[in-house]
C-alpha cells in the first residue's frame, strides 16, 4: 500500500509540475513577444539595454521551464518519441550551427567529425536527438574555456535493417571528478554545486538526456579527467531509412581541383572530409601563404587549383590581407569560399568581393558547403544578362502564402508587370510545383502552417542537391526583417528577403536581379518629375495610409511627427559627422531611420537604411551615404510644403 500511495504521489506530483510548466510558459510568452515587438519601436539606446536584458532574462526562464515540462513528462510516462526520417549528419551539423555563437564567443573551435563508413539516412526521433546533442555541447561550451569541442559520429555495428551508433562530444574544459560523475545523472544535481559556482540551470539537462536516451533503447555515458576535459557519448541503435540521392557527388563539382587551409588541424581535417564527399579532388596546406604558393606553381605548370577554401580568424589573418590574398587568389583564376567564426563575420565582409556569396560561418554544413562551391563554379547568372533583352521570353514566378489576400496581391502585381504566375498556399504545393516545373523565381512566404517558408526552403534545396540541378532563387517574404531574421531567413537557404507591404517597384528590382529577366514598372510621369526622377517617392500617402492601419488621422499624425523633428534630426546627424563620432552619427541615424517606418517616405526610408548599414560595416561610402541622406531631408522638407 505504502508504494502504491509513493507511485501515486510521484504521478500527481510529475502531473502538476507539467500543467504548471504550460500555465508559467503562456504569460512568459506574452513577456517574450511584446518585449520584441517593443524593440521594433523607437527607442533610446538605454531602452534598448534593458529590453535587451528582459528579453535573456525571459528567455533564460523559458528554458528552465522547457527542461521542467519535459522531465515531467518524462516522469509522468506521456513523453511519446516519433519515428521518422532523417539525415545524421545535417542534424550534427545544424546542432553546431546553432551553437556556434556561443562557442566563438569564447573564442572555441567547434568541429564535426562523421567517419566515412557512418550510415547517414536513418530512423528516429531528430528533434529529440538534437535537443540532446545541444545540451551535451552547450555543457561543453559552459565548461571550456579554451581549445576546441568536436563532435565524432562512428558506426560501432550494423545489421541488415539497423545500426549500432556512437556519437562523442569532447572537450578540452574544466574535466569532471569521480565523485562528479556519479551525480551527474541525478535530477537537480550539478557537478559544480558550490555558492560561487559559475554556471547556472535547473541540473536536468544531462537527467532528460539520459532518459531520452534510454526511451530510445540507448545509454549515455561520460569519460573524464580532472583539468583535462571530458567526453560525453551516447550509443543507440537506429533503423536505417531508404538512401537518397543528396549525397552523391554533383557532376559540376567532380574532381575539381581545390585547396584548403586552416591552422586548425582538426578543422582542416574535418573540412577536407567535407570537400571530398563533395567529389572534389581537395590539396591541404598549413597557412594560407603556403596555399597561395601552391596555387601560384599549379597555374604556372597549367595545373590550376580552380577553388580554394580558407578558414581564417583575426588571431591568424586580418581583414585586409584576407582581401588581398583573395585578389592575388583571382589572378590565377582560382575563386575564394571563406570560412570564419560567427563573431568575426561583419568585420570580414567589407574585404570581400562577393561577401554574400563567398563568406561562410564556421563550422561549415556540409550542404551549405556544396551549394556555395556550386553558386562559384557555375553562377546563376553573369552580369551581362542582367540587361534588358528584346523579346526576351516571360520569367515565371512561383508564388507561396497561405493568406489568400496576401497571395492575391503578390500573383496580381507580378502579372501586371508581365510575369507568368502560379499562386500555391502551402509549403507542400510549393514542394511538389517546383519538382514537377521549372521557375526562374520563388517567392515565400515564412510563416505558414504545417510547412514554414524555412522548412520548404530547406526541403528544395535538399531535392535540388540530389537532382544536380542549379540552385533555384528563393526570396522570402516577411513583415518583419529584423537583422538576427534575415540572417535565420539567409541560413535556411533563402537567398533574399522582401519586407511586407510590398510594391511593384520592389518586385521588379528583385525579379531582375535574380532572374536577368526585365519586367516593366507603369511610371507615372508626373509623379517622376516631382519626385526629381528618383525610382522611389519622396512622398507616397497611400503607403502611408496602409503603414496606419488605413487610418487617415493616424497616417497624417505620423508624418507631422516626422515632418517636425526633420530639421532637429539633421542639425544632430551633422554634429555627430563634424566631430567624427561614429557611434552617435549611428544612433541618430538609427533613430530616424526608425520613424521613417511608419510613414509614407520611401526614399528618406532607403536613405536612411542605407547610411546606417554602410556606417555599422564602417565603409568609406558612408560619408556619401549620408550627403544622400542630407538630401533626401531636402526633398521631402520641399515636396511636404508644396503638398500643404
Amino acid at each position: 500500500m505504502a508504494r502504491k500511495e509513493a507511485i501515486e504521489a510521484s504521478r500527481i506530483k510529475s502531473e502538476f509540475l507539467a500543467n504548471m510548466s504550460h500555465e508559467i510558459r503562456t504569460p512568459l510568452n506574452g513577456i517574450l513577444g511584446f518585449t520584441h515587438l517593443l524593440q521594433k519601436s523607437e527607442l533610446t539606446p538605454r531602452q534598448h539595454d534593458y529590453l535587451g536584458t528582459i528579453e535573456k532574462s525571459a528567455d533564460s526562464l523559458l528554458g528552465i521551464i522547457n527542461e521542467i515540462l519535459d522531465f515531467s513528462k518524462i516522469e509522468a510516462g506521456k513523453l511519446v518519441l516519433e519515428s521518422i526520417p532523417f539525415n545524421l549528419r545535417d542534424l550534427i551539423q545544424d546542432t553546431l550551427t546553432i551553437l556556434a555563437p556561443q562557442a566563438h564567443a569564447k573564442q572555441l573551435e567547434l568541429v564535426s567529425l562523421v567517419y566515412r563508413d557512418t550510415p547517414l539516412s536513418l530512423i528516429g526521433d531528430p528533434l529529440r536527438l538534437k535537443q540532446i546533442l545541444t545540451n551535451l555541447v552547450s555543457n561543453a561550451i559552459k565548461f571550456t574555456r579554451e581549445g576546441t569541442i568536436v563532435a565524432r559520429a562512428m558506426l560501432e555495428d550494423e545489421r541488415e535493417d539497423s545500426v549500432q551508433l556512437r556519437i562523442c562530444i569532447q572537450d578540452t574544459g574544466i574535466g569532471l571528478s569521480a565523485q562528479d560523475v556519479r551525480a551527474l545523472f541525478q535530477a537537480f544535481s550539478q557537478a559544480d554545486n558550490s555558492l560561487s559556482r559559475q554556471a547556472g540551470g535547473t541540473g536536468l539537462g544531462l537527467v532528460i538526456s539520459k532518459r531520452l536516451i534510454e526511451q530510445m533503447g540507448g545509454e549515455i555515458g561520460v569519460d573524464s579527467t580532472p583539468g583535462e576535459g571530458s567526453q560525453f557519448w551516447i550509443s543507440l541503435s537506429l533503423p536505417r531509412a531508404r538512401d537518397t540521392t543528396e549525397d552523391q557527388p554533383l557532376p559540376a563539382l567532380h574532381q575539381r581541383r581545390t585547396a584548403i587551409t586552416d591552422n586548425h588541424e582538426l578543422a582542416r581535417q574535418a573540412l577536407e572530409h567535407q570537400l571530398e564527399d563533395c567529389g572534389l579532388a581537395v590539396s591541404t596546406f598549413g597557412t594560407p601563404e603556403q596555399l597561395l604558393g601552391a596555387v601560384e606553381a599549379a597555374h604556372l605548370a597549367g595545373q590550376p587549383f580552380e577553388l580554394a577554401v580558407l578558414g581564417v580568424n583575426l588571431h591568424d589573418m586580418a581583414p585586409e590581407s584576407l582581401g588581398q590574398l583573395i585578389q592575388r587568389l583571382e589572378r590565377f583564376a582560382c575563386q575564394a569560399l571563406v570560412l570564419c567564426p560567427t563573431t568575426e563575420q561583419t568585420l570580414y565582409h567589407p574585404f570581400l568581393p562577393n561577401a554574400h556569396g563567398q563568406l561562410h560561418a564556421k563550422p561549415a554544413c556540409t550542404r551549405k558547403l556544396r551549394r556555395a562551391l556550386l553558386e562559384l563554379v557555375q553562377p546563376r547568372r553573369s552580369q551581362g544578362e542582367l540587361k534588358a533583352i528584346p523579346g526576351q521570353r516571360l520569367p515565371k514566378v512561383l508564388c507561396v502564402d497561405d493568406n489568400p489576400a496576401n497571395l492575391l496581391l503578390v500573383q496580381t502585381l507580378l502579372e501586371d508587370l508581365g510575369a507568368e504566375v502560379l499562386a500555391v498556399d502551402s509549403g507542400k504545393a510549393a514542394l511538389q510545383a517546383v519538382q514537377q516545373d521549372s521557375f526562374d523565381l520563388v517567392l515565400m512566404d515564412v510563416q505558414m502552417p504545417g510547412m514554414d517558408g524555412r522548412e520548404c526552403t530547406e526541403q528544395i534545396r535538399r531535392w535540388e542537391a540530389g537532382h544536380g540541378g542549379q540552385a533555384l532563387p528563393i526570396v522570402a517574404l516577411t513583415a518583419h526583417a529584423m537583422a538576427n531574421e534575415k540572417r535565420a531567413l539567409l541560413h535556411s537557404g533563402m537567398d533574399d528577403y522582401l519586407t511586407k507591404p510590398i510594391s511593384d517597384r520592389q518586385l521588379a528590382q528583385v525579379v531582375q536581379k535574380w532572374t536577368g529577366l526585365t519586367v516593366h514598372v507603369t511610371r507615372d510621369e508626373r509623379s517622376s518629375s516631382a519626385y526629381g526622377g528618383s525610382e522611389l517617392k519622396v512622398l507616397d500617402p497611400e503607403e502611408g495610409l496602409r503603414l496606419a492601419a488605413g487610418k487617415p488621422d493616424l497616417a497624417a499624425d505620423m508624418l507631422a511627427m516626422l515632418l517636425a523633428s526633420l530639421e532637429s534630426d539633421r542639425h544632430a546627424i551633422r554634429a555627430a559627422r563634424d566631430t567624427g563620432d561614429r557611434a552617435a552619427t549611428i544612433e541618430r541615424v538609427h533613430r530616424l531611420n526608425g520613424a521613417t517606418r511608419y510613414c509614407g517616405v520611401p526614399q528618406l526610408r532607403a536613405a536612411c537604411q542605407r547610411s546606417e548599414t554602410l556606417l555599422k560595416q564602417d565603409d568609406p561610402q558612408a560619408q556619401q551615404a549620408l550627403d544622400d541622406l542630407e538630401r533626401a531631408i531636402d526633398r521631402l522638407t520641399h515636396v511636404a510644403r508644396q503638398s500643404a
